[in-house]
């Protein structure tokens, strides 16, 4: 298992708020770490401010109060986004009739941080084709990114978001609408990224059942953090109970790491 460095912080947040409306917090005083190697799930109920604290993580929200550091810099003058990599949620639901190739839609996560316009280089080429291999998509740089499958979508992604040879990925909700024998595949993907790759990972998820099986680290988020801790510690301190007709568990006491 990938080891992980608990001297080094790669995301800070300390004691966030953030409304959306300026009244009503989604979040509230929440103190959260990310260590180097880790590979995180944050979860909660539907609502509770996951993808939110997933968005003010990587400078898409302003909280309301708070810091945010990133590998150790605050996030107002952070400039090194290479280091970032993202894959949105929803991000395979687009035009399947775009007429976009594999290694296209990969180069976009190069694009980005320099103009949609400006000439591929042969960096940009290896580095798409290290992104594709990493994910196990080789092969199919050529082909229409709308003929392939859900799951092979998915890989593409998140090659896209690899392609800058990041150090760490965000999620918001991956497997959303696919099927579990994708959902299986995406998984072992993610556990070879963090432990042959040393990548770490955020990933933002409703299937809290599914991710304590898969994570290092649970941190539960119901506006504010109620929870972070390992899988193991998560359950222990847990109890299942029905909410919107779903198993899902909540935290019957506080506890951090």
């Amino acid at each position: 298992m990938q080891r992980v460095d608990h001297t080094k912080n790669v995301i800070s947040v300390e004691a966030i708020s953030f409304s959306y409306d300026g009244e009503r917090d989604v979040l509230e005083d929440i103190t959260l770490d990310v260590h180097q190697g880790d590979y995180i799930g944050l979860v909660g109920p539907n609502g509770a401010g996951k993808t939110t604290l997933l968005k003010v993580m990587i400078n898409l929200l302003v909280p309301r109060s708070g810091t945010v550091k990133l590998f150790g810099q605050d996030i107002r003058d952070f400039k090194d986004w290479q280091k970032i990599g993202y894959v949105p949620q929803k991000a395979v639901r687009f035009d399947a009739n775009f007429p976009a190739t594999v290694s296209e839609v990969v180069l976009m996560g190069r694009t980005s941080g320099k103009g949609f316009f400006q000439r591929t280089t042969d960096a940009d080429t290896e580095a798409v084709g290290n992104a594709l291999e990493k994910v196990g998509m080789l092969g199919y740089g050529e082909r229409l990114i709308g003929d392939l499958s859900g799951g092979q979508q998915q890989r593409v992604f998140i090659a896209r978001a690899l392609v800058n040879d990041p150090e760490v990925v965000f999620l918001d909700e991956p497997t959303t609408g696919v099927d579990k024998k994708t959902q299986d595949g995406f998984y072992a993907l993610l556990q070879k990224l963090n432990r042959e790759f040393g990548l770490t990972i955020v990933l933002v998820s409703h299937d809290i059942r599914r991710l304590t099986r898969e994570v290092m680290h649970i941190a539960c988020v119901d506006r504010t953090l109620t929870c972070h801790s390992s899988p193991e510690e998560y359950l222990s301190e847990s109890e299942a109970v029905c909410v919107n007709g779903k198993d899902v568990k909540l935290i019957t006491h506080h506890h951090r790491e």
